[in-house]
C-alpha cells in the first residue's frame, strides 16, 4: 500500500515578493523570515545578498521557485561606495586591512579608468565570496584562515558611471551580469591607480525585470501581517495563547505574479479550454500568424496568470513545468 506523502504545511501562495533587504540581515534569513510572514509551503531567493549589503532581494514563493533560475541570470544594478587608501581581507569593511596608501585619485583618473572595467572583463571573485572550491564555501575556508586558490572568469559589466568624487571616497553605479561581484571591481581599480580601495556601502537597485519601484520593505510587510493579526483577550495571553494571522489579504497585495520574472521570453496566451489541457500535461497546438513553430523557452498565460513553462515544437506549445499555486 502506497503511503501517502506528507502535506505541505502553510499556505500555497505563489509568487515574488522583492523584498528591500535591511543591512546586517542574511538572505536565507530574510527568506526565512518572509517565509512566516506569509505562511507560505515554500521560499526561495534569486541570488545572495551579502548581510553588509542592502536592497533588492528577490523572494519567490510556492510555484514562482520554478521561475528563479530566469531570475538569478538576469542583469544586476548596484550603487556603492569605494574608500580609497586601503585594501581588506574581504575587499568590504568586514575585514581587517592588509595595504594601505596616501595616493587618492583624481577625478579623471577614475574616468578613465572606467573603459577597463566596462564590457567583458576578467575577474577573480574575493576570497570571502561564495565560490565553491572542492565543495567547500570560499568563505567559509577564508573564515578558518586559509588562503584558497580562486581561478579568474570572464564577467560582463553592461556599464559603470561614476555618480559621485570626494577625495577619498567615489560612489558609483554598475550594471552586471551574472557572477559579477562589485567589491572586486573596487578592489582591482584600488590596484590599478596604486591607492588601494574597498567597497564602504553596497545597495542593489534591480535585478532582472524587477526594479526599485517593486522593492517592499519588511517594516511595511510586518504591518500588514500585524492588521490581519487576531486580537486575544487578557485571558488569552494569561494562558500562552499566541495570536495567527487570520487575514492575509494585506500581505498577499505585495505578491507579484511570477510571470514577470519571465519578461525575456516568449509568451503564449491561452483560452480557458487550452489552459485546462495544459495545466493537464497536454499540448496545445498554436494558431495566429505570429505563431513561432518553434521556441527553445517559453511560457503560457491564460487570464494574464502564469499557467506553464515549456517550449514551442512544431507549432505546439508543449509544457514542461505546470504553474498549479495559489496566485497562477
Amino acid at each position: 500500500m502506497a503511503r501517502r506523502g506528507k502535506k505541505p504545511k502553510g499556505r500555497a501562495v505563489s509568487g515574488w515578493v522583492i523584498l528591500d533587504k535591511p543591512k546586517g540581515m542574511g538572505s536565507t534569513e530574510a527568506v526565512s523570515k518572509i517565509k512566516w510572514l506569509f505562511f507560505a509551503q515554500k521560499a526561495g531567493h534569486a541570488g545572495t545578498l551579502d548581510p553588509l549589503a542592502s536592497g533588492m532581494l528577490p523572494i519567490a514563493l510556492g510555484d514562482a521557485t520554478k521561475t528563479v533560475p530566469f531570475v538569478m541570470d538576469g542583469a544586476k544594478v548596484y550603487r556603492f561606495t569605494v574608500q580609497w587608501g586601503a585594501e581588506t581581507t574581504t575587499d568590504d569593511t568586514e575585514g581587517p586591512v592588509t595595504r594601505s596608501s596616501d595616493i587618492r585619485p583624481t577625478r579623471q583618473a577614475i574616468l578613465d579608468l572606467i573603459e577597463d572595467y566596462t564590457g567583458e572583463i576578467e575577474q577573480t571573485p574575493p576570497q570571502f565570496s561564495a565560490i565553491k572550491i572542492d565543495g567547500n564555501r570560499a568563505y567559509d575556508l577564508a573564515r578558518e584562515g586559509e588562503t584558497v586558490e580562486i581561478a579568474s572568469r570572464i564577467v560582463t559589466v553592461h556599464s559603470l558611471e561614476l555618480v559621485e568624487f570626494a577625495e577619498n571616497h567615489a560612489v558609483f553605479e554598475a550594471e552586471c551580469g551574472k557572477g559579477t561581484y562589485v567589491r572586486a571591481i573596487a578592489r582591482d581599480m584600488g590596484r590599478d591607480i596604486g591607492c588601494f580601495a574597498h567597497v564602504t556601502d553596497l545597495r542593489r537597485l534591480a535585478v532582472g525585470s524587477f526594479d526599485e519601484e517593486d522593492m517592499v520593505t519588511l517594516a511595511d510587510l510586518e504591518a500588514a501581517g500585524d492588521e490581519g493579526r487576531e486580537e486575544l483577550s487578557p485571558e488569552d495571553v494569561e494562558a500562552g495563547a499566541k495570536p495567527r494571522v487570520v487575514e492575509f489579504s494585506g500581505l498577499d497585495e505585495y505578491v507579484l505574479d511570477a510571470a514577470l520574472a519571465l519578461s525575456d521570453l516568449y509568451e503564449v496566451p491561452l483560452t480557458d479550454e487550452q489552459a485546462g489541457r495544459v495545466l493537464s500535461g497536454n499540448p496545445v497546438l498554436l494558431r495566429g500568424r505570429d505563431a513561432p513553430a518553434f521556441c527553445e523557452e517559453a511560457y503560457a498565460t491564460g487570464n494574464g496568470r502564469l499557467i506553464a513553462l515549456g517550449a514551442v515544437e512544431e507549432g505546439s506549445f508543449k509544457p514542461k513545468r505546470v504553474f498549479g499555486g495559489r496566485g497562477n
